[in-house]
């Protein structure tokens, strides 16, 4: 998961996408492959997609950092006021 973590911050995106997603399908009982995820999809703004990972995350290990990614996500989304953009 080293050069999946590596990928991420390199922002390659795409790549680190579908490393997940074949993990996923090989292993979807791991935690941290929809923690991963969800940190993918909040980097490309799709928050609903980072979302959800981040619950399946938390479903499949309470104790997951996906915990405080959602908490911060859901923050970002909470403080975020489109009404500001419409002016």
């Amino acid at each position: 998961m080293e050069e999946v973590r590596k990928l991420i911050r390199e922002n390659n995106l795409e790549e680190t996408s579908r490393i997940l997603n074949a993990a996923i399908e090989k292993d979807p009982r791991c935690a941290e492959y929809y923690y991963l995820l969800g940190n993918v999809y909040r980097k490309q703004s799709d928050f609903r997609r980072s979302l959800n990972n981040y619950l399946k995350a938390i479903e499949l290990d309470p104790e997951s950092p996906a915990q405080e990614a959602y908490k911060m996500t859901m923050d970002i989304l909470n403080f975020y006021n489109k009404d500001i953009f419409n002016h």
